[in-house]
């Protein structure tokens, strides 16, 4: 076959599979022509071209392995950890480690669908330490036929280990921090051409809390990842959040009288939802803007003996604390913000259990050894050695997200109002540095507005990534794609809660809100349902 000929069959299948996927020209059958056109001329053939999903095991990639390559059929798959996944349609399997450091360890698997791929990638996010794959993610993504990956993040522990393993090894640190997103990202893409033959039309990344920060990551760090990118309840101030964990742990051992009892938090949530709930023009058992709620659970403080239904000095004491978050003790500085009213429903797991540590302790381990105790953290100084040693590797908090705007790309932040663990407070921050920094310089005027390219949605009701009294179920990956591939800026996002009880689609009793981007909230305009969105507009 001529060089000519040859780059003409090319095209011709490559324009096909666009705009015939799935009927005439379906991804396997556009592969196997490509393949066969390029047979005849070693020369011209696709570099790293695989004409079916077990021969991306033979794939070259740099500092990468691949481990499997297999066809699964669909239906249900179960996974080396978590339960069954059902309704998958037939895909790709494939897992790689990925090594791009001496001391690097990255496990990522990426799924493919087998028919009607929409032309899409999204690389998705976890939680916490990581060191495992989230399979439910993965499978969340092909249900709606998007080609996906997940990583590890290079933090896979033995079983009964901890992260504490992962002392004076800063390698390892880099992966977490932000470097195996990255490097997730650039196999998944590779493996997806050589299987589809083509690029994706469009990139996408989703995540919450951990996958919060890496969405901002990826936005500072590596602003041609992802044409879009959603990031929920980011703990891109990643020191911080650790600091606030253990700070609210601490106001709680202070002495035996501060420790939150199960009583005087349940009495904490009602007073709240009683002070604040009518703010938005409906009482709902919902806080819709807990920055104009100015319940001082001073209010409560016992004035007698009877101590059944409020709460003592030292209660209080520790209300106030967990509300204002961490501070320098030296200096008075707010270290991190604290906690909003509304999420006291949650606080339950802010109280230390006897002996126990904090959760994600192991990071203090990092820079203090593995003796190091968590009573005796000096939110002083050690904060300050804390934040020193580990910022750089973890932290998101740059609002230099020039570059990502400048090409186009779209970044989509969410968090809930009611979080009892990662402050929302820190996104809200963010964003007005974000703004600070856009209106700080004429040259960067030339980006054009600031919601054109970012915009922040913060969740009534919503606690760490999910749950709560609120209305939350939304789609923001839909969002950002609209936004992405036709210009739709999210001018309200429709959250949804069904009533306890009930399974299956929306009926009348189901709860529907409008997500208002930050700084309006959603407002009842004084008639209509208060379960219908339309009843409700987004204001300052």
């Amino acid at each position: 076959m001529q060089p000519r000929l040859l780059l003409s069959t090319l095209s011709f299948v490559h324009g096909a599979s666009d705009k015939m996927n799935g009927c005439l020209f379906t991804d396997k059958t556009r592969r196997s022509l490509l393949v066969l056109t390029a047979a005849g001329l070693t020369l011209f053939a696709l570099p790293g071209f695989a004409s079916n999903c077990e021969d991306l095991a033979t794939l070259h990639l740099p500092h990468t392995t691949i481990t499997k390559a297999e066809v699964l059929s669909g239906g249900t798959f179960t996974p080396p950890t978590g339960q069954a996944l059902a309704d998958l349609p037939a895909f790709c399997r494939v897992t790689a480690v990925v090594r791009p450091s001496a001391d690097s360890d990255i496990v990522v698997e990426i799924w493919m669908p087998e028919s009607n791929w929409n032309q899409r990638f999204e690389g998705t996010g976890n939680g916490g330490f990581a060191g495992k794959i989230s399979y439910g993610t993965l499978a969340e993504g092909l249900r709606r036929h998007y080609a996906v990956a997940n990583t590890d993040m290079g933090m896979a522990m033995p079983p009964g280990a901890n992260a504490s393993i992962f002392i004076n090894r800063p390698e390892r640190w880099i992966d977490w921090g932000y470097r195996a997103t990255h490097e997730m990202t650039v196999v998944a893409k590779q493996v997806l051409r050589a299987y589809y033959a083509r690029d994706a039309r469009h990139a996408y990344f989703v995540g919450c809390s951990t996958g919060g920060e890496q969405a901002l990551m990826e936005s500072q760090r590596y602003p041609d990842d992802y044409d879009g990118i959603v990031g929920g309840a980011a703990a891109n101030n990643r020191t911080g959040v650790h600091v606030s964990i253990l700070w609210n742990f601490a106001v709680n051992e202070r002495t035996p009288a501060s420790n939150l009892p199960a009583a005087a938090r349940s009495l904490l949530t009602q007073a709240v939802v009683n002070a604040c709930d009518g703010l938005d023009g409906v009482k709902d058992g919902v806080i819709a803007d807990p920055e104009k709620c100015q319940f001082n659970p001073a209010s409560l403080k016992c004035t007698s003996t009877n101590q059944e239904s409020c709460l003592t000095a030292s209660e209080v004491a520790t209300a106030q604390q967990i509300y204002s978050g961490p501070v320098n003790p030296r200096t008075g500085k707010s270290l991190y913000p604290g906690l909003p009213r509304g999420s006291e429903f949650g606080w339950d797991g802010l109280v230390p259990a006897a002996d126990a540590a904090p959760p994600y302790a192991p990071i203090f381990q990092w820079v203090f050894g593995p003796q190091w105790d968590w009573r005796q953290f000096d939110f002083d100084a050690q904060d300050a050695i804390f934040t020193q040693k580990l910022a750089s590797m973890v932290n998101a908090t740059s609002p230099d997200i020039d570059t990502f705007r400048a090409h186009g790309h779209k970044l989509l932040m969410y968090h809930g109002w009611s979080d009892w663990l990662v402050a929302p407070q820190e996104s809200i921050n963010y964003y007005n540095a974000v703004v600070q920094r856009d209106q700080s310089a004429d040259a960067r005027k030339s980006l054009g507005a600031l919601d054109q390219s970012f915009r922040l949605f913060m969740v009534p009701g919503m606690a760490h990534c999910g749950g709560g009294p609120g209305a939350t179920h939304f789609d923001t990956l839909g969002a950002v794609v609209d936004w992405v591939e036709h210009g739709v800026a999210p001018d309200k996002i429709i959250a949804s809660k069904s009533p306890p009880g009930t399974t299956g689609g929306a009926t009348e009793s189901t709860l529907r809100r409008p997500l208002c981007p930050y700084p309006r909230t959603a407002r009842h305009q004084g008639s209509g349902s208060t379960n219908d969105a339309s009843s409700f507009a987004c204001t300052r």
